[in-house]
């Protein structure tokens, strides 16, 4: 189980990562040709280090910064038109995806 809960959170914290910037710079950027917004995807690197070498105290405040994803996602997925409502629907799952995976790694690593 905390095999597993380590892959989930490897992967959509490296999902998450990658949907950020294409969806920023190629798949529905808010300005032809990219956004400046791509930057938002920085402070997900931040954690990227600690929790790919399973670092408990690194996934405890990543839990806490994925909230911000998720909440961005919540408001573009109500306010945009849909090829970027489908992107913050995915950018949804992905944080909560994250959210419990980082949940359920520190509840086993105790």
């Amino acid at each position: 189980m905390t095999r597993l809960a380590y892959l989930a959170a490897c992967g959509s914290l490296i999902a998450l990562i990658f949907l950020g910037v294409a969806w920023e710079l190629r798949l529905a950027p808010l300005a032809p040709g990219g956004s400046a917004l791509v930057f938002k995807v920085l402070p997900l690197l931040l954690p990227l280090f600690g929790v790919l070498h399973g670092r408990r105290y690194t996934y405890k405040w990543a839990s806490l910064l994925i909230l911000l994803y998720f909440a961005e996602g919540v408001v573009r997925a109500t306010t945009e038109p849909p090829p970027a409502q489908w992107l913050a629907l995915a950018e949804i799952a992905l944080a909560v995806a994250f959210f419990a995976a980082a949940v359920a790694y520190v509840r086993r690593t105790r």
